[in-house]
This record gives C-alpha cells, structure tokens and sequence, in this order.
C-alpha cells in the first residue's frame, strides 16, 4: 500500500482522525488536503504534482466554463479541452508503453519502452475531475470557487486510491457544510474493520490459493483450474469490496457519505442484474457520461449495440493496459447484448437457481480472462477448466483439504447472510447491548486483522494498479 498497513493504522490513520477532530470547522478540507497529500506523496511523491496539475487544470476549466456560460461554443470548447487533456494525462501514464509494445510486435520495431510508473488511483481521480467538469457544463452542479474545497475533494485519501468513484454532484453539499456524529464515528468505524477483515483475512488467503494454481501456467486437471478460478473469483470481490468499505467507513468518521460501490454482487441472477451491482460507480459513471449522451437505447437496435460495444470495450481498457482487459469488456459486452436480445426473457422463466447458476459460471469465466495478464496463459487456463488435461489430478484432493474451510468461509462471507445474522442478533436485544454485540465482534475482528497484517508477508491489492 502505499503506507505500509500497521504504519496507516497506527500512525497516520489517528493522527489525521485527532487532527481533523479539533480543527475547526472552516480549516477541516485544509487539513483533509494537507493529509491527503501528504498520503500520496509518502509512496508517490513525484506525482504528487501530477495530481496538483489535475487539479488545477479542473479548477481552471471550471471557472472558464461557468464565465462562459453564455457563449454556447467557448463554453463547448472549454469542456473538450478539459476532457482532451484529463485523458491524454491518463492515456500516457497508463497505455504509452502497452501502445509501444504492440507497435513492436506488429510492425517488428524496437521502440523502447517508456517504463513510466503508473501513479496509482489516476484512473479513479482523473474520472472524478471528469464528472465534475462534465456537470459544470450541464449546469448540473454548481462552479467550485474556492481551490482547497476543490482539491480536496480530488485528492480525498480514504477513497483515492481505488474508489468508490465519488462524483462531484454526490458530494458537493458535503464540501461545504457536514458534521460528524457519535453515530457516525461508531458504524463508520464499523465499516471500516469490516473492509480491512475482509481484505486481510479473506482476500489475502484465498489470493494466495489462486497464485499457486495460476503458476501452473494452466497445465492443470479440470477441478484444480476451477478451484483456482473460484479463489480469483472470491479475492477480487473481498479485496476490491473490502477496500470500498474501508473508504466508506473512513468518508463516513470525516462527515462524507460515500455512495456504496458493491451490493453482494454473487447472489445476481443474470450478467444485467451483476453489472447493478458490482463496481456502482463505476457502471454509473460510464451510463451517465458515455452511454446515455451516445444516445443510450433511444435510437434503435444497432446503435444501442454500437453504444454498449464502446462503452464495454472503454469499460475494460479502462482497468488496465493489456489485451485480456480489452476481451473481459468485449466478453460482457457480448452477453449483455445476447440478454438484451433474448436471453433476459428466457431467464425470468426459469427457476431462480437455474439463473443464479448461470451467472456464477459465466462471471467465475469473466474472471478467469480478467485475472491472465499473461494472454498466453490464458487459453490453456480455460481449456484446463473444460477438460483439455482431464476431470481429476494429483493436486485436486491436496488443494480441496487445504482449502475447503476456506472457500466455504468464503462462499457464505460474500453473501447477505452474515449481515441478516448481525442483524438478528442485535434486533432482538436493548440499545446498549444491541452496540456492544456489534463492538465486541468488531474490536476481535481488528486485533485478528492486525496479528495476520504484521506476520502474513502476502498483502498484495489488486486495484492498485487501475
């Protein structure tokens, strides 16, 4: 990370949290800035200033567009030229050197690689610039004036590293006027132990099963490639979720409410349905700023196809420079399309299992493209799956005894029943109680969370690199 964890936790985590707490309220996005930064600079401090660029560049367009609001075509060039330059900033950073490589091999040229460090989060604060700039120029939100405000909520550390991606309309009363409770102290801190429970006990573990699987290269029976590839499955959810919960609960301790960014998103009963759930934000920023201005479904078949085919092929790019990005896209793009078409309606006559069951196997599938940064790999990954080295190996009975517990642990973590559990308990009891029987589970759950951060050398975070 980019504190090492028990530094964050330890150190800078309370710091911050005291600091902010006796600031006064008109120095507080000061104080969340100064530590916002101080944050990303720890572990990228050159591009610290690329963010303070971004930041200025937004500002700036901002106020240029809202002096010429009444001047219909500056008003739409000050928004291109925003939009032009946030992207050419993220398109050098993140795909120079995949554009390079490709060059390489198709044309046998020997162009050398920029080997540019990716800064991390830029995917996430250069589209939450860009939702901002965007609904300047609809007039949806207001012109921010004051630049600490601004970039303050651009360099947000709880949830700038990998979301939620946090529009400016969701918080843009928050930037100027928000208080903390006991409550929300309390049930944000809650949220918080909940995401780092599920980042270092669960997905932490589970990824280390599917890292020794996936360094087979493939070369794998049937139930060993599966089992690897429901661990995948299980850490990407519990790492990327449990990350947004911890951002969730932190926004919450500071006075923000953060949108939520996963609703159990493996009890879907279609691809449609999943896509609801998984990455909020995110589905949300693409609908609201690329496929609905394309026009959405108002203009017919072929052009909505068009318009899901940019958006998903956009959608997988967008998480990373590699060729397995671009097909993860391109694979739900054609699913999505296929429910739009037909599917959706045979699937409401079927029972609901039958369709749970569609979309686990279908989304198990999506992961396993996903998760093969190696594009060579990956074909004999997914022949593995379906039997091309046969139903059953040596391996198969070591991994199930291993790891059984595990995955089960897992299986019923990423479902509501935990939650209807907690709630069932507490329910029942007095006010007083009713937080303790939530305290105490959170407190072992923190302290447990610590004992394995500091002696398990396997902590790595998948979203960094988005």
């Amino acid at each position: 990370m980019v504190f090492s964890s028990t530094i964050f936790l330890c150190i800078f985590l309370p710091i911050v949290l005291l600091g902010y707490y006796i600031c006064p309220k008109k120095g507080r996005n000061l104080f969340l800035l100064i530590a916002s930064l101080v944050f990303y600079a720890w572990g990228e401090p050159k591009y610290v200033l690329l963010m303070m660029l971004s930041i200025t560049i937004n500002y700036v367009f901002g106020l240029l567009m809202e002096k010429n609001r009444q001047n219909t075509r500056r008003l739409k060039l000050m928004l291109v030229l925003s939009v032009v330059i946030d992207l050419a900033l993220l398109c050098f950073f993140k795909y120079t050197d995949f554009v390079i490589s490709n060059i390489n091999a198709a044309f046998d040229t020997g162009f050398d690689l920029l080997k540019l460090a990716l800064p991390i989060g830029i995917s996430f604060y250069t589209f939450q610039a860009m939702s901002y700039t965007i609904d300047v120029y609809r007039g949806d939100v207001k012109v921010q004036r004051n630049i600490i405000d601004f970039g303050m909520y651009i360099s947000m550390f709880p949830q700038l590293i990998a979301g939620p991606i946090v529009r400016y309309a969701d918080v843009e009363g928050q930037l100027r006027e928000r208080s903390v409770t006991m409550q929300d102290l309390s049930e944000g801190a809650m949220r918080f132990i909940v995401g780092l429970g599920k980042k270092v006990l669960l997905a932490n573990q589970i990824g280390a099963l599917w890292s020794e699987i996936y360094a087979l290269g493939g070369h794998s029976s049937a139930l060993t490639a599966w089992i690897g590839a429901v661990a995948f499955t299980f850490q990407i959810y519990f790492d990327f979720s449990g990350y947004s919960d911890m951002a969730i609960g932190l926004g919450r301790m500071f006075g923000f409410k953060f949108p939520e960014n996963f609703r159990y998103p493996y009890q879907s009963v279609s691809i449609t349905d999943f896509w609801r759930r998984w990455h909020i934000t995110l589905s949300t920023w693409f609908r609201e700023y690329l496929y609905i201005p394309l026009g959405g479904n108002r203009r017919g078949l072929a052009r909505q196809a068009l318009n899901l085919f940019i958006v998903w092929t956009l959608t997988g790019f967008w998480h990373g420079a590699g060729w397995n990005f671009i097909l993860w896209g391109l694979y739900y793009f054609v699913i999505l399309l296929l429910e739009k078409l037909f599917m959706l309606k045979a699937l409401d006559k079927a029972p609901k299992l039958l369709r749970h069951i569609y979309s686990l196997l279908l989304i198990v599938i999506g992961w396993v493209i996903f998760a093969c940064d190696d594009i060579t790999v990956l074909l004999p990954y997914l022949g593995s799956m379906f039997g091309a080295n046969g139903a059953l190996g040596g391996m198969d009975l070591y991994w199930l005894t291993t790891k059984a517990v595990l995955l089960v642990i897992c299986a019923i973590a990423s479902t509501e029943l935990p939650k209807k559990l907690m709630a069932s308990c507490t329910g029942s009891l007095s006010e007083k109680p009713a937080f303790a029987v939530k305290a105490v589970p959170a407190l072992l759950l923190l302290g447990l969370s610590m004992v394995f951060l500091i002696g398990d050398s396997y902590n790595p975070f998948l979203y960094f690199r988005f």
